[in-house]
């Protein structure tokens, strides 16, 4: 089942640990579909998280995390990398969660590469999109909280935070 609007409207530290075990579904041109369960995420948490996009303020990058929650937020990393993240919580509160990777694929970069995300994909809506979208299995696994990776630019109190998530063994 197709994940809804109110799953992603509220707050990402309650989304990003429930998007772990879900599965990740990207419709490719020729009508294929590829089905990853995501493995980790990261939770962003608007302004005043210095790890976030909009710690410094509303961008024109960063307008797509004061949206609508399910909007899709991709970004190009250190020039070669697009990441996939969903907006979550509040319209005008810009919040997200990055899909840092999936069962098939371990790595943010990794992942979007296997699942041909690029730019074209950023603000529109998770929700809507026949392209890509997150369901629910069914299934549900143990989630283990971690430390975020890859924001030294962050203070030291946020890169402390157990904002990452992880996927854990199956719950029967």
């Amino acid at each position: 089942m197709r994940l809804n609007e109110a799953f992603y409207h509220r707050d990402c530290l309650q989304v990003a640990p429930d998007l772990v075990g879900k599965m990740l579904v990207r419709r490719l041109e020729d009508g294929s579909q590829i089905r990853l369960r995501i493995s980790e995420t990261e939770a962003y948490r608007g302004e005043e998280d210095t790890a976030c996009h909009a710690h410094k303020g509303k961008t024109n990058r960063t307008k797509v995390l004061y949206g609508e929650p399910g909007q899709i937020y991709v970004y190009l990393c250190y020039g070669i990398h697009w990441l996939l993240n969903v907006v979550t919580g509040e319209l005008g509160l810009p919040q997200g969660v990055l899909i840092r990777a999936c069962t098939e694929a371990d790595g943010p970069g990794k992942l979007t590469k296997k699942l041909k995300v690029d730019k074209t994909l950023n603000d529109t809506s998770i929700l809507t999109s026949p392209w890509l979208w997150i369901e629910d299995d069914g299934k549900h696994y143990q989630v283990i909280p971690d430390t975020r990776v890859g924001i030294g630019y962050a203070s030291e109190e946020d890169q402390k935070r157990l904002w990452r998530f992880k996927l854990g063994g199956e719950i029967k």
